[in-house]
């Protein structure tokens, strides 16, 4: 008998929820096939098997969470010239989705039997979608095989699902009770990582945040928002790298770095996921804002890489999307920063000769004390709004 343990999928995390099995016990599988599509808090990652043989035992069930290194799937008949040990966790510089082999996350199109207790030998009744289309599914409890599918092929798209939940709430409107009911959930994918990296940071961090106000009067092009704010962040690194990098407590060392990776924070249905953009110092007011867009719709889609959620070295909360003015947002070890910007304002100001309206930004801008001093961290705020108050 052989065992496989779910691997380390390289983003530093320690569990992962069964999203759905490729493979039932009595399977004869080949290296490389698909056993299992698995959602950790980042992305679904697809899991090649790592032997030939027969599958005696799956340990787990969809919507099971998995702790990384307890037993998956148990193989027997496994020709040991077909063995392949598992790999070291991939380091931040490799590709942080490969487990054995290539594995890829989210694109490919998986099927899936309707019909219940069928397994992926059988051919009618199969259900056509992504594994980001499926993880959308189950968090909204949408049944896909109510679905009417309108991509290529028989295909059930991501607009498929939030057509059929906009009917389902039409339809609900009408019979919504006079009281809310109450109900327990177990924390899973980015809400369960985000109760874990906050623990984290309760445990390390000593908190310090600075409010202030950008004036933006002047703007000449009044759109491209975010794109300003992460090229003004970029600023405010140039003027103090000490808030670009990261704390390493265990050994009291400081590291800056000269690229700018800005994690950014997206709120979606499932919890807040933070993709990351590479190399902000070096990209156009017109490459940030390209950027900024196609990395909120893979999010929201769930076809963000993993690779593409680590390693960054700032981060941005743009709550006032939504609401709110000032916050205290909270860094994730070992970033030492994170700037939040509220909701942009019509506020009165003095002026020579009387008083105006102007358009700001509300800025909160907190930082770990451990490392950095309230002076770097004022000059790090006072370069971003001199970068925002440019005209353009």
């Amino acid at each position: 008998m052989t065992t496989f343990n779910l691997p380390d999928l390289g983003e530093g995390l320690p569990d992962a929820e069964i999203v759905a099995w490729h493979v039932a016990e009595g399977d004869l599988v080949r290296i490389d096939d698909l056993l299992v599509s698995v959602e950790t808090a980042k992305a679904v990652v697809e899991v090649p098997s790592p032997y030939t043989g027969v599958v005696e035992k799956l340990h787990a069930s969809a919507g099971d969470i998995v702790a990384t290194g307890a037993p998956l799937v148990d193989f027997s008949d496994v020709t040991a010239s077909d063995a392949v040990p598992e790999p070291p966790a991939a380091d931040a510089g490799e590709d942080a989705a490969t487990v054995v082999g290539n594995v890829p996350t989210g694109g490919e199109l998986l099927q899936e039997t309707a019909i219940a207790g069928g397994s992926r030998r059988h051919k009618k009744g199969r259900i056509k979608a992504t594994p980001s289309v499926r993880t959308k599914a189950k968090r909204l409890g949408l049944d896909l095989a109510e679905i009417t599918a309108t991509g290529k092929n028989g295909q059930i798209t991501i607009a498929d699902l939030d057509s059929h939940a906009a009917k389902g709430k039409v339809l609900a409107r009408s019979a919504r009770p006079k009281t809310i009911a109450g109900r327990s959930d177990q924390l899973r994918g980015p809400r369960r990582a985000m109760a874990q990296s906050m623990s984290k940071f309760r445990d390390e961090v000593a908190l310090c945040t600075l409010f202030d106000d950008a004036d933006i009067n002047e703007w000449i092009v009044k759109r491209n928002i975010t794109a300003r704010i992460l090229r003004a962040i970029v600023a405010g690194c140039v003027a103090e790298p000490g808030l670009n990098g990261f704390y390493h407590s265990d050994a009291m060392t400081r590291q800056t770095e000269s690229r700018v990776d800005i994690a950014m924070a997206v709120d979606t249905e499932e919890g807040l996921i933070v993709p990351v953009i590479r190399n902000v110092e070096a990209m156009s007011i017109d490459d940030i804002r390209a950027a900024v867009k196609h990395l909120k719709q893979a999010t929201r889609n769930r076809t963000i890489a993993p690779q593409d959620m680590v390693n960054y070295t700032f981060t941005l909360s743009n709550f006032g999307m939504m609401a709110g003015r000032y916050a205290t947002p909270l860094m994730v070890p070992p970033t030492v920063g994170i700037l939040g910007t509220g909701k942009l304002q019509h506020d009165v100001v003095a002026v020579m000769g009387g008083i105006e309206v102007h358009r700001r930004i509300p800025l909160s801008l907190s930082f770990d004390h451990r490392c950095v001093t309230g002076g770097e961290a004022a000059r790090f705020l006072a370069a971003v709004i001199q970068d925002l108050e440019m005209p353009d």
